[in-house]
């Protein structure tokens, strides 16, 4: 097979190397190749007509929205993203000190400024605060069992269930108080959910859960959006090095190519696109993601892959992370809160409950974050959900999603705090395939990785509006009113969202 899409580079010296995808990996990637004399020749294959893979930030809602990766994990120095972010100067000054780099989290996500309980009340601090040190002292033991061949159980979840059920034993509060407790410990296993992307703990493997790094650091967002990171790589890189809208068909390895204008050489591989366009090179990099690689892993590389490769591609697990994004009129929060829990009382990490998806999905939501605003005028929280909850919710129309999310707010914010009278809001729902790698514990899994593919958006509550994409500017975001509870707008991107 010859090149047909290639570009003669008979007369630059060095290896020719072609980095497969345009996310951050595949950037830092050729960053690091263009800064080294011997790689002259170097490419980039990006499917799409951007550059920064699930890394994407939009303007709205009076900010900046990120429809991907929105913190930097134990900002310190062991962090290359930090220090990439602290290079390019794209922080805040408090998040560069050395007092925020030094702070001790464990990995943990913050505890809720509030609790709302399903029945309207808000649940007390003390309690939170309790549930949260149990659970997360819990978490830390798991990590206990790196490289041990005795682990008492296959997966984190079950481990969780057996220590807290052996707790819970002792409690000594009446009936209420105890499935309070184990309630709020049930959401706390939703956010682990969230930050393992996963469907459930019980998919997350106990041995190597410890290889995870926990660095220090408050973890930290970037104020002018996150997409500056991969703004600046590129900046970095030879205008001409990224090649757009090349979604590559078959990577062909250990061969011997040639191409018309290199007469004499021969190439080990050649990456076929789907275009028919090819690109003979010595050294290939593949960065897209591993959703993408199960889906179409018996036909993106020919030969196949070897057998231990190509198994541990199928073995780890790839989930399902949905964010959420509401803008209100009127806060219905204090000024100074910052993420908003709700706790299911009928729920309990101890029993499964076997309902059907569409009366209960919403249970899965760990809550909202409230997102910081340029504009004072504009109220914006951020909901996460995983899991086959998430992918649920992606197959519902606009409408039961605007419903049912009004529901639960006005539930478990009590009546007529949400939605007084007429309100005029939006939502923007993001929904993004895969927010990090699980690895199975001892079952198998339960569902393959679903497809990956480009933007798409839909206008909410008008059921004429075909898919868009790309995504449609700022100013089609249109404004719908409601005279008892908040519009709705919808849109995805498939992709992995990285926490």
């Amino acid at each position: 097979m010859e090149s047909s899409g290639g570009r003669a580079e008979g007369s630059a010296r060095g290896p020719r190397v072609l980095v497969v995808g345009s996310g951050i990996a595949g950037l830092g990637a050729a960053q690091r190749l263009c800064r080294h004399p011997a790689f002259r020749q170097l490419r980039v294959l990006e499917a799409t007509a951007r550059a920064g893979g699930r890394i994407r930030s939009e303007r709205g809602f009076g900010g900046v929205v990120e429809l991907g990766a929105h913190w930097i994990h134990g900002p310190s120095q062991g962090n290359p993203v930090f220090q990439l972010a602290a290079k390019y100067q794209l922080l805040r000054e408090k998040d560069l000190s050395e007092e925020n780099q030094l702070i001790e989290t464990g990995g943990h996500v913050g505890l809720p400024s509030v609790s709302y309980a399903s029945s309207g009340v808000s649940v007390s601090r003390e309690l939170v605060v309790e549930m949260a040190s149990l659970f997360y002292g819990l978490i830390d033991q798991t990590r206990e069992f790196l490289h041990t061949a005795d682990a008492p159980v296959p997966s984190v979840g079950e481990y969780l269930k057996k220590e807290i059920r052996q707790r819970a034993a002792g409690w000594t509060e009446d009936e209420e108080s105890r499935k309070l407790k184990l309630a709020v410990l049930n959401s706390f296993f939703n956010v682990e959910c969230c930050v393992s992307g996963t469907h459930s703990m019980d998919l997350v493997a106990l041995v190597p859960f410890g290889e995870y790094t926990v660095l220090p650091g408050l973890d930290c967002t970037f104020p002018g959006g996150y997409q500056g990171l991969t703004n600046h790589i590129m900046a970095s890189l030879p205008e001409d090095v990224i090649v757009f809208n090349k979604p590559v068909k078959t990577i062909h390895w250990n061969g011997s190519f040639q191409e018309a204008l290199s007469l004499g050489e021969t190439f080990p591989v050649l990456v076929e696109c789907e275009d028919g366009a090819c690109f003979p090179a010595h050294h290939v990099i593949v960065t897209v993601p591993l959703g993408f690689l199960k889906e179409h892993l018996d036909t993106f590389f020919e030969p196949p892959l070897p057998t231990e490769k190509a198994e541990a591609i199928r073995k780890m697990g790839f989930g399902t992370n949905n964010k959420i994004f509401l803008e209100f009129e009127e806060p219905f929060w204090e000024p100074d809160c910052q993420y908003i829990q709700v706790v299911w009382e009928d729920t309990s990490p101890l029993e499964d409950v076997a309902s059907e998806l569409r009366h209960v999905w919403f249970k899965k939501l760990i809550g909202f974050l409230v997102l910081p605003s340029f504009d004072r005028s504009v109220h914006v929280l951020c909901g996460f959900i995983a899991g086959l909850e998430s992918e649920f919710m992606e197959t519902l129309s606009d409408e039961d999603v605007l419903l049912s999310l009004t529901q639960v707010l006005r539930r478990v914010t009590a009546p007529d705090t949400v939605c007084r009278g007429s309100h005029t809001s939006h939502v923007l729902l993001h929904h993004a395939r895969g927010s990090a790698v699980w690895l199975e514990g001892g079952r198998p899994a339960h569902r393959s990785a679903g497809p990956t593919g480009s933007a798409a958006w839909a206008l909410a509550l008008s059921p004429a509006s075909p898919l868009l994409s790309p995504a449609p500017p700022s100013s089609a975001m249109g404004r719908l009113t409601d005279s008892v509870c908040p519009g709705l707008r919808f849109g995805g991107v498939n992709g992995s969202l990285f926490w």
